[in-house]
């Protein structure tokens, strides 16, 4: 459906992308993936048709639809939820207008005869018939299907699209795109912003999709959920795998490994040759033999090693100040947005040095709260900070506020005091802008180059109570594990607001759960929360409307907890349970090779040429495998069985 041919793209004399190119075909899932600033985004929006590349082209098919869902969305503030979702069917408007002009102009001539008079005709006849099969009659009611559908009530149609938070409004931009059925669906970091439930739909809405996708997320579950294919851009070249993303990185790594050997014994053999050469080069006996090793020499071709990303965030909080035992306390919180309550009743405490995650669907207050905690809104009720409590706030769209017409430097260098001015080159490198990378403007990062100059920002403040807004949104999965590990190390108190699962595991010790205009608390982790809720996911979790208490078990409560398996238990026996079948299926098929082997070879042992003593060493050698792989079937049953 799309061809990209020898794309080569420069930013400013360097560059960035050269001599990619690809075939997107239909029902393709294609996960495009490469550290930050690699040009996944700059690619997207290439094929997408908004940018054009320094070299190259992008041959798209004939009539092929596009969407495009970018990192940043610009939606129009003026319109409500349902005209903004009715924008996907501008061309049926574009084709209600054509219709009502030629029906006028129709109505205005008196030349039925003429050929102009009946061209026209033919032309409203093919349009109506094309406007009825698009199904220009009925639009609403398919908007009306998919907004349901993505969870917004009939009330909200006309509510303005900017009194919903940034994962509401995502799903408007996925319903856009849903409704134009488009070809090819290009997807810029998807899962930012959303909630478990969204992406959850998200994931079950490409699965079921018969079109092609081309996606960058930095969600590991995501892509091994959605992807059957995995581009990488690494030193501006792209690398094509026909696998998910999972199998593609234990490829990737075997594939490397097989490089450095041949790159090691192609080096030894260089050796060795250039050591002939050096030795005899003088020696004219040995002429013939030192000419042939150098041409030998040049026809070597250099093995290339893949390029493997060795820079790594290095992140750590500096030492926190002592606050006092309990940093947050909240009695009888409650916040509204004129008839719409937020919340209300919320009573709890955060102690000194707890990490707590808030969680729940979009629209719920987590965000509401922690601007509450933080006095930005008015609210009822109490919330006190305590003793020498000293926040610091990482939001979700921080890194979009960036001023975009400075550098990198002049970003830290205008918020840095005292001798930490001294040592801002030294900070930039150890969050991997070193060098060149630190005279870029501010316009020309990516979202996770953005996200990584903003938690700079944050670092530079002197704090004990952090407060982090869907942190890990931009960042790549290995600077997901290291701001994990600074968090968990950091000795002051923690709110984590995110929807990251892998994020969170291991890391809070306590959740607080948003829903239904209430705040639950939650001992323990997130799959300890999962686990009380009896549920496997967290969008299980936020469905329900059993409440969760931090409140002794009683007996009775402990032995059905105990009889029940917690949430790691039984992600284990799901992967048990599919290796066993996977051998099954491995065995079954040997069994039947064998089978069938053993049965040519009887064919030719029933000859009188093919009675050889070879033939029947090679008989007893198959029965005797077949036998081993029938019994290797047998126990893999029992235990799938026993399973």
């Amino acid at each position: 459906m799309v061809s990209v041919d020898n794309i080569k793209v420069d930013f400013g004399g360097t560059p960035l992308l050269h001599d990619v190119s690809f075939i997107i075909n239909k029902k393709d899932r294609v996960a495009l993936v490469g550290k930050n600033g690699a040009g996944k985004t700059t690619l997207l929006r290439i094929i997408s048709g908004q940018q054009q590349p320094t070299e190259g082209a992008v041959s798209r098919q004939r009539n092929i639809t596009i969407g495009y869902l970018p990192q940043v969305m610009n939606l129009q503030d003026g319109r409500t939820v349902f005209q903004e979702a009715e924008t996907a069917f501008e061309h049926i408007h574009e084709m209600e207008r054509e219709i009502e002009r030629l029906n006028n102009e129709l109505a205005l001539r008196d030349d039925y005869d003429s050929p102009e008079y009946q061209q026209i005709i033919e032309d409203y006849t093919h349009l109506n018939e094309q406007y009825t099969m698009m199904g220009g009659s009925h639009y609403e009611a398919q908007i009306e299907r998919t907004l349901m559908g993505l969870g917004f009530r009939r009330s909200d149609f006309e509510r303005a699209t900017n009194e919903f938070s940034g994962g509401w409004r995502m799903r408007i931009e996925l319903a856009k795109l849903l409704l134009r059925h488009p070809d090819l669906l290009l997807l810029d970091e998807p899962t930012n912003h959303l909630d478990i439930e969204s992406i959850q739909w998200l994931e079950q809405f490409l699965a079921r999709s018969c079109n092609a996708v081309l996606l960058v997320s930095h969600d590991r579950a995501f892509l091994n959920a959605v992807t059957n294919r995995t581009i990488e851009i690494s030193c501006g070249r792209i690398y094509d795998y026909k696998l998910s993303y999972d199998k593609f990185m234990q490829t990737r790594k075997e594939r490397r490994e097989q490089q450095i050997r041949a790159y090691e014994n192609q080096q030894k053999e260089i050796a060795d040759i250039k050591e002939f050469i050096e030795r005899f080069r003088y020696k004219p006996t040995k002429a013939v033999q030192v000419q042939s090793r150098i041409k030998q020499l040049e026809k070597i071709v250099p093995i290339e090693i893949d390029e493997e990303d060795t820079s790594r965030l290095r992140l750590k909080f500096a030492p926190a100040t002592r606050s006092g035992n309990y940093p947050v306390i909240c009695d009888d919180v409650k916040k509204t947005f004129g008839n719409h309550t937020v919340f209300s009743g919320v009573n709890f405490t955060i102690n000194r040095g707890e990490k707590v995650a808030f969680v729940g669907r979009n629209g719920e207050g987590k965000t509401t709260m922690v601007r509450c905690i933080l006095g930005e809104l008015d609210h009822e009720g109490t919330i006190t900070l305590g003793h020498n409590v000293q926040p610091a706030y990482f939001a979700q769209h921080q890194a979009q506020l960036l001023d975009e017409n400075l550098t990198v430097f002049q970003t830290i260098d205008n918020v840095a005091t005292g001798d930490i001015r001294l040592r801002i080159r030294d900070i930039l490198g150890a969050f991997m802008f070193g060098g060149e990378a630190s005279d870029k403007p501010v316009k020309v990062l990516s979202g996770g180059e953005r996200s990584r100059l903003a938690m700079i920002r944050l670092l530079l403040q002197q704090m004990n109570l952090l407060i982090l807004d869907e942190p890990t949104n931009h960042l790549d999965m290995q600077s997901k594990d290291v701001l994990k590990e600074a968090i968990r190390d950091f000795d002051g108190t923690v709110i984590v607001v995110s929807h990251d699962r892998d994020f969170l595991n291991g890391l809070v010790t306590k959740v607080y759960e948003f829903g239904e205009g209430k705040v639950r608390e939650h001992l323990g982790g997130i799959y300890d929360y999962l686990a009380s809720k009896n549920a496997t996911n967290i969008n299980e979790a936020l469905s329900g409307t059993r409440p969760a208490t931090v409140q002794a078990s009683t007996p009775e409560k402990a032995a059905a907890s105990e009889s029940r398996l917690s949430y790691e238990a039984e992600k284990q026996l799901q992967k048990q349970r599919r290796k066993l079948e996977k051998q099954v299926e491995q065995c079954e098929q040997a069994v039947s090779e064998l089978e069938a082997a053993i049965a040519a070879l009887e064919d030719i042992m029933s000859t009188p040429e093919g009675s050889t003593p070879k033939n029947f060493e090679q008989y007893a050698a198959l029965k005797k495998q077949l036998a081993e792989a029938e019994s290797e079937w047998e126990q893999s049953m029992e235990a799938l069985e026993n399973l």
